[in-house]
Protein backbone atom coordinates (compact mmCIF):
# COMPACT_ATOMS: atom_id res chain seq x y z
CA UNK A 1 0.00 0.00 0.00
CA UNK A 2 1.39 3.51 -0.83
CA UNK A 3 0.84 6.09 1.62
CA UNK A 4 0.82 9.70 1.18
CA UNK A 5 4.50 10.21 2.63
CA UNK A 6 6.05 7.09 0.45
CA UNK A 7 4.19 8.94 -2.27
CA UNK A 8 5.91 12.43 -2.11
CA UNK A 9 9.38 10.69 -1.24
CA UNK A 10 8.89 9.57 -4.99
CA UNK A 11 7.11 12.46 -6.61
CA UNK A 12 9.37 14.36 -9.20
CA UNK A 13 9.50 17.63 -6.49
CA UNK A 14 10.88 15.35 -4.27
CA UNK A 15 13.49 14.55 -6.25
CA UNK A 16 14.38 18.08 -7.08
CA UNK A 17 14.30 18.84 -3.52
CA UNK A 18 17.51 16.45 -2.98
CA UNK A 19 18.99 17.51 -5.83
CA UNK A 20 18.88 21.14 -4.51
CA UNK A 21 20.30 19.72 -0.80
CA UNK A 22 22.96 18.07 -2.41
CA UNK A 23 23.95 21.07 -4.57
CA UNK A 24 24.05 23.37 -1.64
CA UNK A 25 26.14 21.09 0.49
CA UNK A 26 28.47 20.74 -2.72
CA UNK A 27 28.56 25.23 -2.58
CA UNK A 28 29.41 25.23 0.49
CA UNK A 29 32.35 23.73 1.07
CA UNK A 30 35.10 26.42 0.03
CA UNK A 31 37.93 23.69 -0.53
CA UNK A 32 35.72 22.14 -3.21
CA UNK A 33 35.01 25.67 -4.88
CA UNK A 34 38.95 26.76 -4.46
CA UNK A 35 39.78 23.17 -6.40
CA UNK A 36 37.05 23.94 -9.45
CA UNK A 37 39.37 27.39 -9.96
CA UNK A 38 42.42 25.54 -9.61
CA UNK A 39 41.16 22.55 -12.17
CA UNK A 40 40.78 25.07 -14.69
CA UNK A 41 43.61 27.13 -13.61
CA UNK A 42 45.94 24.17 -14.38
CA UNK A 43 44.72 23.10 -17.22
CA UNK A 44 45.05 26.86 -18.83
CA UNK A 45 48.65 26.98 -17.11
CA UNK A 46 49.69 23.48 -18.38
CA UNK A 47 48.68 23.97 -21.70
CA UNK A 48 50.47 27.75 -21.72
CA UNK A 49 53.76 26.05 -20.92
CA UNK A 50 52.93 23.14 -23.34
CA UNK A 51 52.94 25.88 -25.92
CA UNK A 52 55.36 28.12 -25.25
CA UNK A 53 57.89 25.53 -24.78
CA UNK A 54 57.31 24.65 -28.21
CA UNK A 55 59.23 25.94 -31.04
CA UNK A 56 59.49 23.79 -34.18
CA UNK A 57 57.07 22.78 -36.66
CA UNK A 58 56.11 23.59 -40.12
CA UNK A 59 54.73 26.70 -40.92
CA UNK A 60 51.71 27.50 -44.01
CA UNK A 61 51.59 29.44 -47.11
CA UNK A 62 51.72 29.18 -50.47
CA UNK A 63 55.57 29.06 -51.21
CA UNK A 64 58.24 26.73 -51.10
CA UNK A 65 59.32 27.84 -47.76
CA UNK A 66 58.24 30.36 -44.90
CA UNK A 67 60.59 33.14 -42.95
CA UNK A 68 61.11 30.51 -40.42
CA UNK A 69 62.48 28.26 -42.73
CA UNK A 70 60.45 25.55 -42.36
CA UNK A 71 58.38 23.75 -45.27
CA UNK A 72 55.25 25.35 -45.61
CA UNK A 73 51.57 23.62 -46.18
CA UNK A 74 49.17 24.21 -48.67
CA UNK A 75 45.95 25.57 -47.59
CA UNK A 76 42.59 24.64 -49.79
CA UNK A 77 40.00 26.27 -50.95
CA UNK A 78 37.42 26.17 -47.11
CA UNK A 79 40.92 26.57 -45.17
CA UNK A 80 42.15 22.72 -44.82
CA UNK A 81 45.33 21.27 -45.55
CA UNK A 82 45.89 19.82 -48.71
CA UNK A 83 48.69 18.31 -50.35
CA UNK A 84 49.35 20.12 -53.81
CA UNK A 85 52.22 18.68 -55.90
CA UNK A 86 52.41 17.72 -59.48
CA UNK A 87 53.94 18.13 -63.08
CA UNK A 88 51.76 20.24 -65.39
CA UNK A 89 51.75 20.93 -68.70
CA UNK A 90 48.95 23.56 -69.07
CA UNK A 91 47.87 26.15 -71.33
CA UNK A 92 45.41 28.94 -71.04
CA UNK A 93 41.70 28.42 -71.63
CA UNK A 94 39.11 31.43 -71.68
CA UNK A 95 35.78 30.92 -71.64
CA UNK A 96 34.19 27.90 -72.08
CA UNK A 97 35.74 24.64 -73.44
CA UNK A 98 36.73 20.89 -73.83
CA UNK A 99 40.11 18.82 -73.32
CA UNK A 100 40.38 15.48 -74.25
CA UNK A 101 43.43 12.68 -73.72
CA UNK A 102 44.17 9.17 -74.37
CA UNK A 103 46.34 8.04 -70.72
CA UNK A 104 48.38 5.55 -73.14
CA UNK A 105 50.53 4.22 -70.43
CA UNK A 106 50.80 5.02 -66.81
CA UNK A 107 54.36 3.62 -64.88
CA UNK A 108 56.39 4.18 -61.93
CA UNK A 109 59.14 3.96 -59.39
CA UNK A 110 59.49 3.79 -55.71
CA UNK A 111 62.36 5.09 -53.73
CA UNK A 112 64.40 2.03 -51.58
CA UNK A 113 64.88 4.74 -49.38
CA UNK A 114 62.38 5.41 -46.39
CA UNK A 115 60.60 9.55 -46.24
CA UNK A 116 62.96 10.53 -43.40
CA UNK A 117 66.13 9.28 -46.18
CA UNK A 118 66.35 11.92 -49.21
CA UNK A 119 65.55 9.74 -52.04
CA UNK A 120 67.58 8.92 -55.13
CA UNK A 121 67.22 8.12 -58.88
CA UNK A 122 69.50 5.17 -57.95
CA UNK A 123 67.83 4.14 -55.01
CA UNK A 124 64.91 2.95 -56.93
CA UNK A 125 62.58 -0.42 -57.76
CA UNK A 126 59.49 -0.24 -60.80
CA UNK A 127 56.79 0.23 -58.72
CA UNK A 128 53.55 2.58 -58.89
CA UNK A 129 51.45 3.97 -55.89
CA UNK A 130 47.61 2.76 -55.73
CA UNK A 131 47.31 6.81 -55.89
CA UNK A 132 49.24 7.46 -58.76
CA UNK A 133 47.39 9.63 -61.03
CA UNK A 134 47.80 11.20 -64.34
CA UNK A 135 45.49 12.93 -66.58
CA UNK A 136 43.84 16.55 -67.12
CA UNK A 137 43.37 19.13 -64.14
CA UNK A 138 41.73 22.70 -64.62
CA UNK A 139 42.45 25.72 -62.43
CA UNK A 140 42.39 29.15 -62.31
CA UNK A 141 45.84 29.52 -61.01
CA UNK A 142 48.86 27.11 -60.72
CA UNK A 143 49.44 27.89 -56.87
CA UNK A 144 49.22 25.53 -54.50
CA UNK A 145 45.83 25.43 -52.52
CA UNK A 146 44.09 26.71 -55.76
CA UNK A 147 40.75 25.32 -56.23
CA UNK A 148 40.52 23.07 -59.64
CA UNK A 149 39.14 20.07 -61.34
CA UNK A 150 40.66 16.80 -62.52
CA UNK A 151 39.77 13.39 -64.20
CA UNK A 152 42.47 10.75 -64.00
CA UNK A 153 43.41 7.36 -64.34
CA UNK A 154 44.98 5.94 -60.90
CA UNK A 155 47.86 3.28 -60.20
CA UNK A 156 45.23 1.43 -58.79
CA UNK A 157 41.64 2.94 -57.92
CA UNK A 158 40.84 2.92 -62.17
CA UNK A 159 39.19 6.20 -63.06
CA UNK A 160 38.41 8.94 -60.97
CA UNK A 161 37.05 12.81 -61.00
CA UNK A 162 38.43 14.97 -57.84
CA UNK A 163 37.87 18.42 -56.86
CA UNK A 164 39.21 20.91 -54.49
CA UNK A 165 41.15 18.05 -52.89
CA UNK A 166 38.83 16.29 -50.62
CA UNK A 167 35.49 15.37 -52.98
CA UNK A 168 36.06 12.26 -55.18
CA UNK A 169 33.41 10.22 -57.69
CA UNK A 170 35.03 6.71 -59.39
CA UNK A 171 33.78 5.73 -63.13
CA UNK A 172 33.56 2.64 -64.23
CA UNK A 173 35.99 2.31 -67.00
CA UNK A 174 38.18 -0.57 -66.45
CA UNK A 175 41.70 0.13 -65.50
CA UNK A 176 42.99 -2.51 -68.21
CA UNK A 177 40.89 -0.59 -70.84
CA UNK A 178 42.30 2.44 -73.07
CA UNK A 179 42.17 5.07 -70.83
CA UNK A 180 40.64 8.32 -72.15
CA UNK A 181 39.69 11.34 -70.75
CA UNK A 182 37.57 14.65 -70.92
CA UNK A 183 36.81 17.97 -69.28
CA UNK A 184 34.63 20.25 -70.04
CA UNK A 185 34.09 24.31 -68.76
CA UNK A 186 30.77 25.30 -69.00
CA UNK A 187 30.65 28.73 -66.98
CA UNK A 188 31.37 27.66 -63.27
CA UNK A 189 31.13 23.74 -63.76
CA UNK A 190 33.52 21.47 -64.77
CA UNK A 191 32.77 17.84 -65.91
CA UNK A 192 34.49 15.02 -66.14
CA UNK A 193 34.16 12.44 -68.91
CA UNK A 194 35.67 8.85 -69.44
CA UNK A 195 35.67 6.37 -72.36
CA UNK A 196 37.49 3.10 -73.06
CA UNK A 197 37.67 4.04 -76.99
CA UNK A 198 37.34 7.51 -77.29
CA UNK A 199 34.00 7.31 -79.01
CA UNK A 200 31.62 6.39 -76.11
CA UNK A 201 31.26 9.09 -73.41
CA UNK A 202 30.30 8.69 -69.96
CA UNK A 203 30.56 11.22 -67.25
CA UNK A 204 32.21 10.78 -63.83
CA UNK A 205 31.24 13.57 -62.48
CA UNK A 206 30.53 17.66 -62.04
CA UNK A 207 31.92 20.33 -59.82
CA UNK A 208 30.97 24.05 -59.28
CA UNK A 209 33.88 25.53 -58.86
CA UNK A 210 32.56 29.08 -57.70
CA UNK A 211 34.73 32.28 -58.89
CA UNK A 212 36.52 31.29 -61.83
CA UNK A 213 38.00 33.48 -63.93
CA UNK A 214 37.40 34.24 -67.98
CA UNK A 215 40.80 32.61 -68.10
CA UNK A 216 41.96 29.18 -66.70
CA UNK A 217 44.88 26.87 -67.41
CA UNK A 218 44.05 23.06 -68.65
CA UNK A 219 46.03 20.75 -69.11
CA UNK A 220 47.82 17.25 -68.83
CA UNK A 221 49.35 16.80 -65.07
CA UNK A 222 51.21 13.69 -63.32
CA UNK A 223 51.35 13.15 -59.48
CA UNK A 224 52.23 10.09 -56.76
CA UNK A 225 52.34 9.87 -53.75
CA UNK A 226 54.49 8.44 -50.50
CA UNK A 227 53.51 4.64 -50.29
CA UNK A 228 53.27 2.60 -47.55
CA UNK A 229 55.18 -0.82 -46.05
CA UNK A 230 53.55 -1.59 -42.67
CA UNK A 231 54.50 2.25 -40.84
CA UNK A 232 57.38 3.26 -43.12
CA UNK A 233 56.31 5.24 -45.75
CA UNK A 234 58.31 5.34 -49.48
CA UNK A 235 58.44 7.93 -51.91
CA UNK A 236 57.08 7.03 -55.37
CA UNK A 237 57.72 9.03 -58.75
CA UNK A 238 55.28 8.28 -61.66
CA UNK A 239 55.54 8.64 -65.66
CA UNK A 240 52.43 9.16 -67.51
CA UNK A 241 52.14 9.25 -71.59
CA UNK A 242 49.56 10.80 -73.16
CA UNK A 243 48.71 11.18 -76.66
CA UNK A 244 45.91 12.25 -78.95
CA UNK A 245 45.60 15.60 -76.87
CA UNK A 246 42.97 17.85 -77.97
CA UNK A 247 41.40 21.61 -76.74
CA UNK A 248 38.96 22.82 -78.41
CA UNK A 249 37.49 26.91 -77.24
CA UNK A 250 39.54 30.01 -77.32
CA UNK A 251 43.33 29.12 -76.10
CA UNK A 252 45.69 31.59 -76.25
CA UNK A 253 49.95 31.05 -75.98
CA UNK A 254 51.89 27.67 -76.02
CA UNK A 255 52.05 24.65 -73.80
CA UNK A 256 53.95 25.77 -70.40
CA UNK A 257 55.74 23.01 -67.97
CA UNK A 258 55.31 23.87 -64.20
CA UNK A 259 56.54 21.91 -61.45
CA UNK A 260 53.66 22.57 -59.09
CA UNK A 261 55.42 22.10 -55.24
CA UNK A 262 57.63 19.69 -56.59
CA UNK A 263 60.77 20.91 -54.55
CA UNK A 264 62.94 19.72 -51.77
CA UNK A 265 60.84 21.57 -49.11
CA UNK A 266 57.46 20.35 -50.44
CA UNK A 267 54.81 18.31 -48.56
CA UNK A 268 55.29 15.21 -50.26
CA UNK A 269 59.35 14.64 -50.40
CA UNK A 270 59.68 14.43 -54.39
CA UNK A 271 61.42 11.33 -55.99
CA UNK A 272 63.90 13.07 -59.02
CA UNK A 273 62.99 16.71 -60.53
CA UNK A 274 60.25 15.53 -62.93
CA UNK A 275 59.65 16.95 -66.01
CA UNK A 276 57.53 17.44 -69.30
CA UNK A 277 58.45 16.63 -72.96
CA UNK A 278 57.09 15.79 -76.05
CA UNK A 279 56.90 12.30 -77.52
CA UNK A 280 55.54 12.08 -81.30
CA UNK A 281 52.40 13.39 -81.51
CA UNK A 282 51.56 13.30 -78.11
CA UNK A 283 53.61 13.85 -74.57
CA UNK A 284 55.35 12.42 -71.46
CA UNK A 285 54.96 13.54 -68.07
CA UNK A 286 57.11 12.60 -64.81
CA UNK A 287 56.47 13.61 -60.79
CA UNK A 288 55.60 13.07 -57.71
CA UNK A 289 53.57 14.34 -54.93
CA UNK A 290 50.27 14.31 -54.27
CA UNK A 291 46.67 16.08 -54.75
CA UNK A 292 44.37 15.60 -51.97
CA UNK A 293 43.77 16.47 -48.26
CA UNK A 294 46.71 16.30 -46.28
CA UNK A 295 47.77 14.02 -43.41
CA UNK A 296 50.00 14.44 -40.47
CA UNK A 297 52.98 12.52 -42.15
CA UNK A 298 54.47 15.04 -44.33
CA UNK A 299 54.63 17.71 -41.62
CA UNK A 300 57.03 17.51 -39.17
CA UNK A 301 56.68 18.95 -36.38
CA UNK A 302 52.90 19.81 -36.65
CA UNK A 303 50.83 20.60 -33.53
CA UNK A 304 47.00 20.47 -33.36
CA UNK A 305 44.63 22.20 -31.72
CA UNK A 306 44.09 20.02 -28.98
CA UNK A 307 47.90 19.09 -28.68
CA UNK A 308 48.81 21.31 -26.27
CA UNK A 309 45.28 20.69 -23.95
CA UNK A 310 46.39 17.55 -23.37
CA UNK A 311 48.44 17.55 -20.30
CA UNK A 312 46.43 20.23 -18.88
CA UNK A 313 43.32 18.00 -19.05
CA UNK A 314 45.29 15.40 -17.30
CA UNK A 315 46.30 17.21 -14.39
CA UNK A 316 42.71 19.39 -14.20
CA UNK A 317 41.04 15.93 -14.57
CA UNK A 318 43.30 14.92 -11.47
CA UNK A 319 41.89 17.75 -9.30
CA UNK A 320 38.49 16.83 -10.35
CA UNK A 321 38.99 13.40 -9.54
CA UNK A 322 39.63 14.49 -5.93
CA UNK A 323 36.59 17.01 -5.44
CA UNK A 324 34.37 13.40 -6.99
CA UNK A 325 35.27 11.57 -4.44
CA UNK A 326 35.21 13.74 -1.31
CA UNK A 327 31.48 14.67 -2.41
CA UNK A 328 30.73 11.61 -0.94
CA UNK A 329 33.45 9.80 1.08
CA UNK A 330 33.19 13.28 3.50
CA UNK A 331 29.73 12.28 4.39
CA UNK A 332 31.06 8.86 5.20
CA UNK A 333 34.27 10.22 7.34
CA UNK A 334 31.82 13.08 9.03
CA UNK A 335 28.72 10.38 9.96
CA UNK A 336 26.91 13.07 7.67
CA UNK A 337 25.71 10.18 5.47
CA UNK A 338 23.47 8.78 8.09
CA UNK A 339 21.55 12.19 8.35
CA UNK A 340 21.63 12.52 4.57
CA UNK A 341 19.88 8.66 4.24
CA UNK A 342 17.34 9.45 7.20
CA UNK A 343 16.18 12.64 5.37
CA UNK A 344 16.04 10.78 1.91
CA UNK A 345 15.24 6.93 2.73
CA UNK A 346 15.46 6.27 -1.34
CA UNK A 347 19.00 5.56 -1.45
CA UNK A 348 18.96 5.60 -5.18
CA UNK A 349 17.70 9.02 -5.46
CA UNK A 350 20.76 10.66 -3.04
CA UNK A 351 23.06 9.08 -5.90
CA UNK A 352 21.56 10.03 -8.78
CA UNK A 353 21.59 13.24 -7.24
CA UNK A 354 24.88 13.50 -5.98
CA UNK A 355 25.72 12.22 -9.78
CA UNK A 356 23.74 14.67 -11.38
CA UNK A 357 25.23 17.68 -9.19
CA UNK A 358 28.86 16.88 -9.76
CA UNK A 359 28.38 15.39 -13.31
CA UNK A 360 26.90 18.71 -14.05
CA UNK A 361 30.02 20.84 -12.47
CA UNK A 362 32.69 18.61 -13.67
CA UNK A 363 30.84 19.25 -17.76
CA UNK A 364 31.25 23.26 -16.99
CA UNK A 365 34.39 22.97 -15.89
CA UNK A 366 35.88 20.70 -18.22
CA UNK A 367 34.24 22.50 -21.10
CA UNK A 368 35.02 26.00 -19.75
CA UNK A 369 38.62 24.87 -19.41
CA UNK A 370 39.32 23.91 -22.63
CA UNK A 371 37.57 26.63 -24.27
CA UNK A 372 40.15 28.59 -22.30
CA UNK A 373 42.87 26.37 -23.53
CA UNK A 374 42.34 25.86 -26.84
CA UNK A 375 42.69 29.21 -27.91
CA UNK A 376 45.73 30.16 -25.38
CA UNK A 377 47.78 27.15 -27.05
CA UNK A 378 47.22 27.82 -30.80
CA UNK A 379 48.02 31.80 -30.20
CA UNK A 380 51.69 30.92 -28.67
CA UNK A 381 51.76 27.76 -31.03
CA UNK A 382 51.74 30.08 -33.98
CA UNK A 383 53.75 32.75 -32.33
CA UNK A 384 56.80 30.24 -31.80
CA UNK A 385 56.42 29.43 -36.05
CA UNK A 386 55.31 25.65 -35.13
CA UNK A 387 52.87 24.50 -37.66
CA UNK A 388 48.91 24.38 -36.24
CA UNK A 389 46.82 21.41 -38.15
CA UNK A 390 43.52 23.41 -39.38
CA UNK A 391 40.58 22.77 -37.40
CA UNK A 392 36.97 24.07 -38.39
CA UNK A 393 34.59 25.54 -35.43
CA UNK A 394 32.98 22.38 -35.18
CA UNK A 395 36.04 20.65 -34.73
CA UNK A 396 37.21 23.09 -31.98
CA UNK A 397 33.13 23.50 -30.69
CA UNK A 398 33.65 18.95 -30.70
CA UNK A 399 37.02 19.22 -28.56
CA UNK A 400 35.17 21.47 -25.98
CA UNK A 401 32.25 19.27 -25.80
CA UNK A 402 33.91 16.62 -25.49
CA UNK A 403 36.74 17.45 -22.67
CA UNK A 404 33.38 18.20 -20.63
CA UNK A 405 31.70 14.70 -21.38
CA UNK A 406 35.02 13.56 -20.23
CA UNK A 407 35.59 15.32 -17.61
CA UNK A 408 31.65 14.57 -16.40
CA UNK A 409 31.32 11.11 -17.28
CA UNK A 410 34.91 10.74 -14.96
CA UNK A 411 33.29 12.28 -12.13
CA UNK A 412 30.52 10.67 -11.85
CA UNK A 413 32.27 7.16 -12.24
CA UNK A 414 34.72 8.47 -8.84
CA UNK A 415 31.85 9.48 -7.26
CA UNK A 416 30.40 5.81 -7.51
CA UNK A 417 33.61 4.31 -6.44
CA UNK A 418 33.73 6.64 -3.46
CA UNK A 419 30.43 5.37 -2.88
CA UNK A 420 31.40 1.75 -2.96
CA UNK A 421 34.99 2.47 -0.97
CA UNK A 422 34.08 4.80 1.17
CA UNK A 423 37.43 6.23 2.07
CA UNK A 424 39.03 8.80 -0.02
CA UNK A 425 42.54 8.22 -0.33
CA UNK A 426 41.06 4.71 -1.88
CA UNK A 427 38.63 6.44 -4.47
CA UNK A 428 41.13 8.59 -5.54
CA UNK A 429 43.32 5.95 -6.18
CA UNK A 430 40.97 3.78 -8.12
CA UNK A 431 39.95 6.64 -9.38
CA UNK A 432 43.25 7.76 -10.82
CA UNK A 433 44.48 4.22 -11.86
CA UNK A 434 41.07 3.45 -13.60
CA UNK A 435 40.90 6.68 -15.38
CA UNK A 436 44.41 8.33 -15.93
CA UNK A 437 46.83 5.71 -15.96
CA UNK A 438 45.64 3.54 -18.72
CA UNK A 439 46.63 7.00 -20.64
CA UNK A 440 50.29 7.27 -19.11
CA UNK A 441 50.46 3.83 -20.17
CA UNK A 442 49.29 3.69 -23.27
CA UNK A 443 51.17 6.71 -24.64
CA UNK A 444 54.46 5.30 -24.19
CA UNK A 445 54.02 1.89 -25.42
CA UNK A 446 53.36 0.96 -29.18
CA UNK A 447 51.77 -1.79 -31.21
CA UNK A 448 48.67 -3.52 -30.38
CA UNK A 449 48.95 -3.19 -26.41
CA UNK A 450 48.89 0.15 -26.91
CA UNK A 451 45.85 0.21 -29.75
CA UNK A 452 44.49 -2.33 -26.89
CA UNK A 453 44.48 -0.32 -24.25
CA UNK A 454 42.73 2.87 -26.24
CA UNK A 455 39.65 1.00 -27.14
CA UNK A 456 38.87 -1.25 -24.20
CA UNK A 457 40.28 1.01 -21.17
CA UNK A 458 38.83 5.10 -19.92
CA UNK A 459 41.58 5.98 -21.97
CA UNK A 460 39.17 5.63 -25.52
CA UNK A 461 38.21 8.78 -24.19
CA UNK A 462 40.84 10.77 -25.23
CA UNK A 463 39.87 10.57 -28.72
CA UNK A 464 37.85 13.41 -28.32
CA UNK A 465 41.01 15.14 -29.10
CA UNK A 466 41.77 13.73 -32.10
CA UNK A 467 41.25 16.15 -34.82
CA UNK A 468 43.94 14.76 -37.48
CA UNK A 469 41.50 14.14 -40.59
CA UNK A 470 41.36 10.40 -41.94
CA UNK A 471 40.34 10.42 -46.16
CA UNK A 472 40.10 7.13 -48.11
CA UNK A 473 41.92 9.24 -51.17
CA UNK A 474 45.27 8.97 -49.11
CA UNK A 475 46.76 5.73 -48.09
CA UNK A 476 48.49 6.36 -45.01
CA UNK A 477 48.38 4.09 -41.72
CA UNK A 478 45.97 5.84 -39.66
CA UNK A 479 47.52 4.27 -36.30
CA UNK A 480 48.21 5.31 -32.47
CA UNK A 481 51.92 6.04 -33.44
CA UNK A 482 51.00 8.41 -36.20
CA UNK A 483 48.81 10.30 -34.17
CA UNK A 484 45.54 8.74 -34.73
CA UNK A 485 43.38 7.16 -32.16
CA UNK A 486 41.77 3.81 -33.11
CA UNK A 487 38.11 4.89 -31.96
CA UNK A 488 35.91 7.91 -33.26
CA UNK A 489 35.35 10.51 -30.58
CA UNK A 490 31.63 8.68 -30.01
CA UNK A 491 33.06 5.33 -29.19
CA UNK A 492 35.45 6.40 -26.73
CA UNK A 493 33.24 8.25 -25.06
CA UNK A 494 30.61 5.14 -24.63
CA UNK A 495 33.20 3.25 -23.52
CA UNK A 496 33.85 5.78 -20.40
CA UNK A 497 30.67 6.08 -20.16
CA UNK A 498 30.07 2.05 -19.82
CA UNK A 499 32.77 1.84 -17.33
CA UNK A 500 30.51 4.75 -15.51
CA UNK A 501 27.39 3.17 -15.62
CA UNK A 502 28.82 -0.39 -14.29
CA UNK A 503 30.48 1.96 -11.46
CA UNK A 504 27.23 3.58 -10.69
CA UNK A 505 25.34 0.25 -10.79
CA UNK A 506 27.24 -1.59 -8.34
CA UNK A 507 27.37 1.67 -5.99
CA UNK A 508 23.44 1.71 -6.11
CA UNK A 509 23.44 -2.00 -5.25
CA UNK A 510 26.09 -1.89 -2.61
CA UNK A 511 24.25 1.48 -1.26
CA UNK A 512 20.82 -0.20 -0.93
CA UNK A 513 22.58 -3.17 0.86
CA UNK A 514 25.05 -1.63 3.44
CA UNK A 515 24.26 -0.05 6.81
CA UNK A 516 25.00 3.51 6.47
Amino acid sequence: MVTADSALSCSPMAFRSVLWAEWVKFRTVRGWLIGLVIAVLVCVLFTYLVANGTHSGTCTGTGSTCQNGHPAVPTGPDGEAVADSYQYLSRPLSGNGTITVQVTSLTGLVSTNPTNVAPTLSATRPGLAGWAKAGLLLTPTTSQGSSYAAIMATGGHGIHFQYDYTHDQRGTVSADSARWVRLTRVGDTITGYESADGTSWQDVGAAHLSGLPATVQVGLFVTAPVTFQGETGYSTQATGSFDHVTVTGTTDGDWQSHSVGMNEADFYPTLGTGGSRSSGNGFVLTGSGDIGPAVVEGILGSDTVSSTLLLGLIVGLIVLIVIAAMFITSEYRRGLIRTTLTATPQRGRVLAAKAIVIGGIAFMIGAGAAAAAVPVGEHLLAGNGAYVFPATAATVGRIVVGCGLVTALTAVAVLALGAILRRSAGAVTAGIVVFVLPYVIGSSLSGSTATWLFRVTPAAAFSVLDVLPRSALVDYPYTLANGYYPLPAWAGLLVLAAYAAVALGAARLLLGRRDA
